[in-house]
């Protein structure tokens, strides 16, 4: 349990605002039989009893799924901003693919600078990572038009991330974490233009850091 534990530990550590959400009434075990994982600040994750993360040295990384908080089309169009830059959903699924492509990035670099390889076949050391984003709230979108009105925000934008983890041989699914961030950026008018795309890779790469030292704790731990 010590190397799981240490994932967990550095998994509540990381570095951008978390907004979190109460784990009031949260089950001890979920629908998978994976037990929550206590004293893990604003992250809740489950995790199969007894799971060792220290066998793992390489990884399956899956293809990213994005999806917007619901109603969030409606809600930016309700915002006056001139009848010819409403978004549209190719809008929205450029900043989805936008997202899921600097998502990818950005793990595959964190991840292999520890020494961690990636694979695209099972094998016993390897672990399979599915993420998905969901909820994905960007406060004020580039939307191109004919003319620019711009917005401020304190905050570019938010999201909540969802890892699940199995094991490649077996396809057991061992370990779930789920976290939501928000970034207050500069008073930023949208991300994806000019420096502002560094408000989102600021999440990511938090989130990529603490995943990549929570397996070195747990690969380290088997040399105590």
């Amino acid at each position: 349990m010590k190397s799981i534990k240490s994932v967990l530990i550095l998994f509540a550590l990381m570095m951008v605002v978390s907004t979190g959400w109460a784990k009031k009434n949260l089950p001890a075990v979920n629908a998978d039989g994976m037990e929550l994982v206590k004293n893990t600040r604003l992250t809740t994750v489950y995790a199969d009893p007894g799971v060792d993360l220290s066998a793992y040295t390489e990884i399956m990384l899956a293809d990213v799924s994005v999806a917007f908080r619901k109603n969030w089309k409606r809600d930016q169009n309700s915002i006056s901003r001139g009848r010819a830059i409403k978004v549209k959903d190719s809008d929205m699924e450029l900043i989805k693919e936008r997202l899921a492509t600097d998502f990818r990035a950005i793990f595959m670099i964190d991840l292999r600078a520890g020494g961690y390889q990636f694979v695209d076949s099972p094998g016993e050391s390897v672990l399979i990572i599915k993420p998905t984003i969901v909820d994905l709230d960007v406060i004020t979108p580039d939307i191109k038009g004919p003319s620019r009105s711009v917005s401020y925000s304190d905050s570019a934008g938010e999201m909540t991330l969802k890892l699940e983890l199995f094991d490649s041989i077996t396809n057991d699914k061992i370990v779930v974490i789920r976290d939501r961030k928000k970034d207050f950026g500069h008073g930023s008018a949208s991300w994806w233009t000019g420096d502002n795309v560094e408000d989102a890779h600021r999440i990511i790469t938090a989130w990529a850091n603490a995943f990549r030292q929570g397996l070195d704790e747990a690969r380290g731990s088997l040399k105590q």
